[in-house]
This record gives structure tokens, C-alpha cells and sequence, in this order.
């Protein structure tokens, strides 16, 4: 199969308490462009952290949510877009109570790297069972997941 030419296998994944797929492998094109739909519920808050070599630019479908990216906020909803450069803390909150729905695009291959290390296969297309507060062992995984995929986790989430 060409580069020009994309199958259909999309990865459905568990990735803490979020559904995400990879609709776009980093390692498809040329170019390293991922293209990763997620399902968030309310309240999903990733700890602060800086991607080293890679933008990412996140695309509402569905819900709201706020941003920190450096020291601005802003509140988006769906048709909005907001990118967070490489080298520039960010993290977000999903304030919907119906959660949310995004797509997240890099280029490179690190975020699309970090789902695949610290996620698990979804067994239904929906989000995860609920679970409780991550333990210290789950922490220390994602934190080390987070560093081999140039991602540096610099502070709490958003509440």
C-alpha cells in the first residue's frame, strides 16, 4: 500500500479513563502526522507537562473545555481549535457534563508513543469503567512513559 492511500484500522484504546483512537499513525505518512480521536469524561485533567519535540493542536467536536497553555486560559467548545507550541506547559479540563470529544494532531511520533505505552486495548467503544485516584506505582509509570516519549511532567492538573 502507497503512503497516499490510508486503511481503515483505526486503534481504539483505554488511555487512563479516556476512549482514544489512532484514526492517523505518526508512522503512516511522510511527514509523522497523528491524528487522534478522543472521548473524555468530565472532569479528565492530564497533569501539567511540555511535549519537547512537538506541537499539539486539539480540535472540539463535542463539549467544552478549558486550557492552560502557559500562563493563558481560555474556555473552547466544538469548531474551536487550540494549540499548545513544544516547549510550553500546558493541560487541559473537560468542564461538559456529557464529556467531551476532540481530535488531537501531532507531528512526530512521541504522543502517539505515550498512548500506545501506557494505554490498553478497548474491549467496547466507550469510555473505561470508571477508576479511583491513580496510585503512586501508577503515577511513577506514566511519568516514565511521559520522559521515553519527550514529555516532561512539570505540574498538577487543572481543577
Amino acid at each position: 500500500m502507497s503512503n497516499q492511500v490510508s486503511s481503515k484500522r483505526v486503534d481504539a484504546l483505554w488511555f487512563g479513563n479516556t476512549l482514544v483512537k489512532i484514526l492517523v499513525s505518526a508512522n503512516h505518512g511522510s511527514d509523522g502526522i497523528a491524528v487522534i480521536e478522543h472521548r473524555m469524561p468530565h472532569g479528565d485533567s492530564p497533569p501539567m507537562h511540555v511535549h519537547r519535540n512537538e506541537d499539539e493542536a486539539f480540535h472540539i467536536l463535542q463539549g467544552k473545555m478549558r486550557f492552560q497553555v502557559g500562563q493563558e486560559q481560555v474556555v473552547v467548545g466544538a469548531g474551536e481549535t487550540v494549540v499548545a507550541p513544544k516547549g510550553v506547559p500546558h493541560t487541559y479540563r473537560v468542564e461538559s457534563p456529557e464529556g467531551v470529544r476532540c481530535l488531537t494532531v501531532t507531528k512526530g511520533p512521541d504522543f502517539e508513543g505515550l498512548i500506545r505505552m501506557a494505554s490498553r486495548p478497548a474491549t467496547a467503544e466507550e469510555l473505561p469503567p470508571p477508576a479511583g485516584a491513580p496510585s503512586p506505582d501508577m503515577i511513577e509509570a506514566l511519568v516514565k512513559a511521559c520522559q521515553t516519549n519527550h514529555i516532561d511532567v512539570v505540574g498538577a492538573p487543572l481543577s
